[in-house]
């Protein structure tokens, strides 16, 4: 048996879970150590997982998250408002399953865009659509992308996402033709997928920075209706633990 011919084919197939499985197979014992079946079922296994790890990278690479942030890693140690027990039912991504949006809440520094970016890893590994933005800087690339004539494309990109994030939402007022794409977009994912909105402005301001009346409560109407909520206090973590670091020296 030409072992090099096969993993050459096992790589031009591009299985590449099986090749490096079956590559260190050969530089151990391990094949010796099992049936056949055994060995198979290890080669299938390797192959899978591959795939799905993946399939898991261009999630997150296609999420466009500002940073890395686990659900795992979250410091409950600083008393701001954030509840074990609700974020562990939040990552069981049942509000993605029906479609709820989920506001996070709270001065700037509290954790709000980590939070909502761990909760995007999470559904990135369980195989969800996930795009993260800021709202300020989605909204002038959207207004670009009206001027070229492709905004109809990447709305339909948009609506086609499990789970959407805008962060800093409200942040800065919407002029009449950011309002305008917000409704769009907020239309389009009504009842269909979910949406995850990060801001430093309490949600019963959001209606002064949408602005004009009528679009403004056909937003929040959408928005708002079944919608989920953490809301967070306190000062900015990153500066509670200087102070902390700076007692200690």
């Amino acid at each position: 048996m030409n072992n090099n011919l096969t993993l050459e084919k096992l790589r031009a197939m591009r299985l590449y879970g099986m090749h490096d499985a079956f590559k260190t197979s050969l530089e151990n014992t391990l094949k010796e150590q099992m049936t056949q079946d055994q060995f198979i079922a290890h080669l299938v296994a390797s192959e899978w997982d591959n795939r799905r790890n993946r399939a898991v990278e261009r999630a997150v690479k296609a999420a466009c998250f500002r940073y890395n942030a686990f659900l795992e890693e979250i410091d409950y140690c600083f008393e701001r408002g954030l509840d074990r027990n609700q974020v562990e039912r939040l990552a069981a991504l049942e509000f993605i399953k029906e479609n709820k949006n989920l506001f996070i809440t709270g001065p700037t520094g509290t954790g709000k865009s980590y939070l909502a970016t761990a909760l995007g890893n999470k559904a990135c590994q369980e195989g969800y659509r996930v795009f993260y933005a800021s709202t300020a800087k989605l909204m002038s690339l959207l207004k670009i992308a009206k001027v070229k004539g492709t905004i109809l494309a990447e709305l339909k990109r948009i609506e086609r996402t499990d789970l959407l994030i805008l962060d800093d939402f409200a942040m800065q007022a919407f002029d009449s033709q950011a309002r305008g794409i917000l409704m769009d977009i907020i239309e389009d994912r009504h009842q269909k997928q979910s949406t995850i909105i990060t801001s430093q402005i309490p949600v019963k301001a959001w209606y002064d920075a949408i602005g004009e009346k009528t679009i403004a409560d056909a937003v929040l109407d959408r928005l708002v209706h079944h919608a989920l909520r953490v809301e967070l206090y306190g000062e900015s973590i990153r500066k509670r633990k200087k102070t902390n670091e700076n007692n200690l020296q």
